[in-house]
């Protein structure tokens, strides 16, 4: 992006024996390079309070004048712009500065440069001076510069000052160092910097946007579960209050962030039966994304649930216990949703009459009727979607996981997002886009907060090094956040079908140290791996169509893994960031090895993942010595925050050697 200066005149030639074609425009100075910046500018990048924007800039122009340069911030919420000087490094050729983010909500931005005329003219003066050269004109000049600001300025001490030293440094009668004191006073200097009206001001084109998110946005775990799987007794449906007793081991495991799959009436036309049958037997519950019945719709829940009372209480509980609620969003309906009846035309109508259900074929979803975003009555159809949210923030949802947006057109999630953030600038929006990147990125551009990723199924080190090289790029993460389930009600991965229970502990390791935002679905912690059938990914008697009960007292649940990670997550603020991730050279590809940079005067992480569960494996390992700041030859300490036990270290290679069946890896923190 390239700033012109506004206003600029264009001049011509003079005439002769030809018409002489206009001259382009006198724009001297170009500001380049800009970040943080998404498409230049179409999108805003992400952040989160309590951060700090550094803004920078290459700005420059023809000549050796020096310039000066200044950002121009809109916080959220405010409209008083605060300004704040940018500096000037000579070894990057850069510009930048930096403001706090104190605010969610969405910000603004700009950067300003010009001439720095006072400036140039004190550094050719003094070289003058120093050379021993005449500047009697110099001093002239500086007297008309003061006089010029001064008459600008308000009447005042500052005014006052500049006029009367401005009438000194004309003064022949003093001397040339009476004379050049004067000039080069300090206050003088400060007087002109902030009252100098620069005839070559230059802005960039537009204020470029900036969103700001609740921490919870960046760092987080999550833990979804079903609500009406959390009865008593096994085989009755469970219900909200049955919910919320299950919430305090949630919470003490260390989860920030609890995920219900859709809570509303299921519909009764073409309800799926156990195992995805296609014909429901009496008794059978359904899934929960066929939504709508003769209960009413997506603003209803579940009879079988509660009441929407009953929720608000779920939430009330579920925050006190220092966890926020995120609600399934899918923009779907059942046949018997309300909406069919009262909207047809909001649905894709056959040549026959019939309503569009969805298919992927060969697989038909008879019970589910996309909706035509599309449709003539399109305004009234988006506004009904937007209350939905509204509806349910106002009832204590602060996060919504997103079903399937990727199907739903761009620039419906735009605008839905913006006029949600407009009223509730903290709400969390996470994407359900297993597509493409270039779909799921643009998802995460236009608004979305987190992003589903394809971490389920890269499990092999090459697999794990092209994913996370693809999507860890300084300009992928300014706008991208990638949420890392190790497993969804969709998604049992080959890996976790095979591995058996040092898989589960393998993966969890991973999802927590490569990403500051993570999550499990219920029932991975005590590591349910059977397939409907050999090749698929889909759990054998899935929860998405019949309720599971199941025994968190189990010797072999992984809960003791799950606690110690979320709390070296919050002890660990390397742990908190994406964008602190390097890679480091493994001599067997079956141990993982990584680093996570630490801010100056916290804990740099080396962590050692062994990817094998089925067997021990062994590596040596090479230190990233000089990013660490240790010496080739300097002995050096680690503590394995895992187990307490300390290592000590000495030289670029080092070894380690992990067993599944023990230990799935090393998070070792650098003593130095």
């Amino acid at each position: 992006m390239t700033a012109w200066t506004s206003g600029a005149e264009r001049v011509s030639g003079r005439k002769s024996g030809r018409a002489a074609s206009k001259l382009p425009a006198a724009v001297p100075i170009v500001i380049e390079q800009l970040s943080p910046v998404v498409d230049a500018g179409r999108y805003a990048p992400k952040r989160v309070s309590g951060d700090t924007c550094v803004v920078g800039a290459a700005i420059f122009r023809d000549g050796h004048d020096i310039l000066a340069a200044r950002v121009r911030y809109l916080p959220a919420g405010t409209r008083e712009w605060q300004t704040v000087p940018m500096l000037y490094d000579y070894a990057s050729d850069r510009w930048s500065a930096e403001f706090p983010l104190n605010a969610v909500g969405n910000w603004a931005f700009t950067v300003d440069a010009w001439t720095d005329v006072f400036g140039t003219w004190r550094r050719g003066a003094r070289a003058k001076l120093e050379a021993g050269q005449d500047i009697q004109l110099e001093l002239l000049e500086a007297a008309e510069m003061m006089e010029r600001t001064a008459r600008r300025m308000r009447f005042g001490v500052g005014r006052r000052h500049l006029t009367s030293t401005a009438h000194a440094v004309r003064n022949d009668a003093l001397s040339v160092e009476e004379r050049v004191t004067k000039a080069f006073e300090s206050q003088v200097e400060e007087l002109m910097r902030a009252n100098w009206s620069p005839p070559d001001l230059t802005s960039l084109p537009a204020p470029l946007p900036l969103r700001v998110d609740a921490p919870r946005a960046a760092f987080a775990a999550w833990y979804e579960f079903f609500p009406r799987s959390t009865a008593a007794e096994p085989g009755e449906h469970g219900t909200f209050r049955d919910a919320e007793r299950v919430l305090p081991r949630i919470a003490e495991l260390g989860f920030d962030v609890v995920y219900l799959p859709p809570i509303h009436p299921i519909g009764n036309e073409f309800r799926k039966g156990r195992n995805n049958t296609t014909v429901a037997e009496p008794g059978d519950v359904g899934s929960p994304w066929a939504i709508g019945s003769d209960a009413g719709g997506h603003d209803a829940v579940a009879p079988e649930l509660g009441s929407l009372e009953d929720f608000e209480r779920f939430v009330q509980h579920a925050n006190g216990l220092g966890l926020q609620v995120a609600l399934d969003f899918a923009l779907q309906c059942a046949p018997d949703h309300p909406w069919v009846k009262e909207h047809p035309d909001w649905f894709v109508v056959r040549p026959d009459g019939s309503i569009q259900y969805a298919e992927n074929p060969p697989k038909k979803y008879q019970d589910i009727y996309p909706l035509n975003f599309w449709c003539d009555d399109r305004e009234a159809l988006w506004q009904a979607c937007l209350n939905l949210l509204l509806f349910w923030i106002e009832r204590g949802v602060t996060t919504f996981r997103v079903d399937n947006p990727h199907t739903k057109p761009f620039q419906f999630w735009e605008w839905a997002i913006a006029e949600v953030h407009a009223r509730y600038p903290d709400i969390v929006f996470l994407s359900e886009a297993f597509t493409r990147p270039n779909k799921l990125l643009t998802l995460a551009k236009l608004g979305f907060t987190q992003s589903y990723t394809y971490f389920t199924w890269k499990n092999t080190s090459a697999e794990i090094h092209q994913f996370m090289g693809e999507f860890s790029t300084p300009d992928v993460l300014e706008y991208y956040r990638g949420n890392f389930f190790a497993n969804t009600p969709d998604i049992l991965h080959e890996y976790l079908q095979s591995g058996g229970r040092a898989a589960f502990r393998v993966r969890l390791l991973l999802a927590g140290t490569l990403s500051p935002v993570y999550g499990i679905y219920s029932g991975f912690e005590l590591s349910e791996n059977v397939p409907v059938r050999e090749g698929s990914e889909e759990y054998m008697d899935s929860e998405k169509y019949q309720l599971r009960s199941r025994n968190f007292n189990d010797p072999a649940v992984l809960d003791a893994d799950i606690l110690r990670l979320n709390e070296m997550r919050r002890a660990q603020p390397a742990l908190q960031r994406a964008d602190n991730l390097t890679f480091h050279h493994s001599e067997n590809p079956q141990i993982l090895w990584f680093s996570k940079r630490a801010n100056e005067g916290e804990g740099n992480l080396l962590v050692a993942v062994n990817l094998d569960p089925a067997a021990p494996q062994e590596s040596t390992v090479h230190v990233p010595l000089y990013q660490l700041g240790i010496g080739a030859d300097e002995p050096y300490q680690v503590e394995d925050l895992l187990t307490g036990t300390v290592y000590s270290w000495r030289g670029e290679r080092s070894f380690v050697r992990l067993d599944p069946a023990v230990e799935p890896g090393h998070v070792f923190r650098v003593l130095i």
